[in-house]
């Protein structure tokens, strides 16, 4: 092997190791906006019912905890994703046969487009499913009585 053509193939194997960690900078960001999504929407549930005094029954499908849920798991497998084309990716380097492959990239593309168009009743349809779905906050004992300060 010469010395050019070692040059060349540890260059490759420098760009394969910068597109894992690529994949992997995805994935995490993908784990902390769901996580975040999730969270959030837990805390306008509660913060919903201690301003009105009536706790929202979320929709059964389309919720923030559903969608945060699905983010994370997609950044999961993002993970796996990210390991296995890397480790092929470093096998045709070593043999010499790369073949560039685009269909992860749309199949990822395709999904995070799926749960990006799930926030759209979450954000457009909040405040219309939170009037009709609504019921009572069970009143805590004696919140009714104030008692006077000395």
């Amino acid at each position: 092997m010469t010395r050019l053509r070692k040059i060349d193939r540890i260059r490759e194997h420098q760009a394969n190791e910068r597109t894992f960690l690529a994949w992997m900078r995805t994935s995490i960001a993908l784990i902390g906006f769901g996580f975040a999504i999730a969270r959030f929407g837990l805390f306008l549930r509660q913060l919903n019912a201690a301003t009105t005094q009536q706790t929202p029954i979320p929709h059964p499908v389309f919720n923030s905890e559903n969608l945060g849920i699905s983010l994370v798991v997609l950044g999961i497998a993002t993970i796996a994703f990210a390991v296995w084309r890397y480790d092929q990716i470093f096998q045709q380097i070593q043999r010499e046969d790369y073949k560039p492959n685009r269909i992860m990239v749309w199949v990822l593309a395709i999904v995070i487009a799926i749960l990006g168009s799930f926030t759209i009743p979450l954000l457009l349809l909040r405040d219309a499913a939170n009037s009709i779905r609504t019921q009572p906050a069970p009143r805590k004992e004696g919140a009714s009585k104030s008692i006077p300060h000395e």
